[in-house]
């Protein structure tokens, strides 16, 4: 099908400007409950970091307690950097049920708005788990006056921010395994889904990866825990492990000779960046989704989940820093984190700078 492009919005890459991070606070309520204390100290540790850079968004059914909470924890700049909205939640995968944010090139002369904030379904994850509370929280931080954007009702498409990647300069990278997946949008093909995210996305440029997997992944296989845009056309990816009986090593390999065939819009190879994969951690018999891939790039920083395995999380580290020499590279334990089967990139969702309203009355009950 061909694509019309109808304006210049473009889906930015997480490495520009940023106004600030949303969080969706972790209570006794979801599943942190059995482990909540520690992933509590991991929130608090993830928040900061952020709030070092740039905003905080905060949305928890107890308000109250959480801004007691962060006010004894972080310094007082850090604690000026966080706004907190009363808002409930099935769960804490902000990048799943958070709104995806467009921005203007500035190229179009007229009355129009720049940021469009863009509302999909989230239903978690193809109906796995609960998702009405998570599916309410981006109308309700909008009414909030949370943003200075434009909101698309985008509900009658599921879409979960996890499985999309963009380079900022128009092509979006996604996985077939997970926007074809059960419970999602069927009957819709893939090519009908191609043609979807072309329009919501002014493309006409889609790369769809068809191999890569992580056991204990119940997303399907979003692409932030396998492969991650970077400046300067690279791609930093997952690498199958050294062990020759590793699970994983199949689909990893084969996602691998994939990436290798990949050209960027001007036709040149993608500058290709592996990452290592961390040793199997199990919960009981489960293995757990561990990965150095699912990292968050903020305003000067870039942070990397951890997994208590020091020479693994030092070169994952040090790769890092090489693709974004620019910036600070700050690890974060991510093993509590990763007992419900995400990491750090999967409880944050950026917003681009100009998204975020000045309201500074939201850090004052």
């Amino acid at each position: 099908m061909n694509i019309t492009l109808q304006s210049d919005f473009v889906l930015p890459a997480e490495w520009q400007p940023q106004d600030g991070v949303m969080l969706t606070w972790p209570h006794e309520h979801t599943d942190w409950k059995p482990y909540l204390d520690d992933i509590t100290k991991t929130y608090i540790e993830l928040t900061r970091i952020i709030a070092g850079h740039e905003t905080v968004i905060i949305t928890t059914p107890d308000v109250q307690q959480v801004r007691r909470k962060l006010a004894q924890s972080l310094r007082p700049d850090e604690f000026s950097r966080v706004r907190f909205y009363q808002i409930d939640s099935d769960d804490t995968w902000a990048r799943d049920h958070g709104p995806v944010t467009l921005v203007s090139k500035g190229s179009h002369k007229g009355h129009y708005i720049p940021i469009h904030l863009l509302d999909f379904n989230f239903n978690g994850w193809g109906e796995k788990f609960p998702y009405e509370k998570d599916n309410a929280i981006n109308l309700q931080l909008y009414y909030a006056g949370a943003f200075n954007a434009a909101l698309e009702n985008h509900t009658d498409f599921t879409l979960e921010g996890g499985s999309i990647e963009s380079d900022g300069n128009g092509t979006i990278m996604t996985t077939s395994q997970c926007l074809t997946a059960p419970h999602r949008n069927q009957p819709l093909t893939q090519i009908d889904i191609d043609a979807r995210l072309k329009i919501i996305f002014h493309t006409d440029r889609v790369i769809w990866l068809n191999h890569g997997h992580l056991e204990g992944d119940d997303t399907d296989g979003h692409i932030d825990t396998l492969v991650r845009m970077a400046p300067l056309n690279t791609l930093l990816y997952v690498k199958a492990s050294d062990d020759p009986a590793d699970k994983q090593n199949k689909e990893l390999t084969l996602m691998e000779e994939e990436l290798k065939s990949l050209k960027t819009a001007s036709g040149t190879p993608y500058r290709l960046m592996p990452l290592p994969v961390p040793d199997p951690i199990y919960d009981g018999n489960d293995r757990l989704p561990a990965t150095y891939a699912n990292f968050l790039i903020i305003n000067g920083a870039v942070i990397c989940p951890t997994y208590r395995q020091p020479e693994k999380d030092k070169a994952a580290m040090a790769i890092l820093q090489e693709a974004f020499p620019d910036r600070t590279i700050t690890g974060i334990d991510a093993t509590t984190v990763i007992r419900q089967h995400g990491s750090i990139h999967c409880l944050t969702m950026q917003f681009p700078k100009g998204t975020l309203n000045d309201n500074s009355r939201f850090n004052v009950l």
